[in-house]
């Protein structure tokens, strides 16, 4: 069985410190990470047929699947278990709503937060974690 690929945004300050939640809290510790900046990134999208350019959003790749936005981070969350996996409750919340939250937050990501000149480079702990 394969493990889950988290694809980010590698210069967003917002997507980093959540790279670096999912780091300390994932209690499987099997969820890999990916900028979609990379080459690997994207050759990934290119692979499950998605734009390469397009930075927006957040990408989880599971079991063959892939997962966007607002899907991917609460499938995210299901991965890490107890008690982020709780947060399932907002699947009730229709897509359109969520994604759409998702894409307004994402519009302003740079603005609110800011943003690196270069992508993060992991730690030597973290590396592991990390497809190149």
């Amino acid at each position: 069985m394969e493990k889950p690929i988290l694809l980010f945004d590698g210069v967003c300050n917002v997507c980093n410190a959540s790279v670096d939640f999912v780091l300390k809290n994932d209690n499987s510790r099997s969820i890999l990470f990916c900028s979609l900046q990379s080459e690997k990134g994207k050759e990934l999208l290119r692979y499950y047929q998605m734009n390469a350019e397009d930075l927006t959003t957040v990408v989880l790749i599971d079991k063959g699947k892939v997962y966007i936005k607002s899907d991917a981070i609460l499938r995210t969350a299901k991965i890490m278990g107890f008690p982020w996996n709780l947060s399932q409750i907002f699947f009730i919340v229709p897509r359109f709503l969520r994604d759409y939250l998702y894409t307004k937050f994402a519009a302003n990501r740079y603005k609110w937060f800011g943003k690196k000149e270069t992508c993060r480079i992991p730690t030597t702990e973290e590396k592991q974690r990390f497809i190149q």
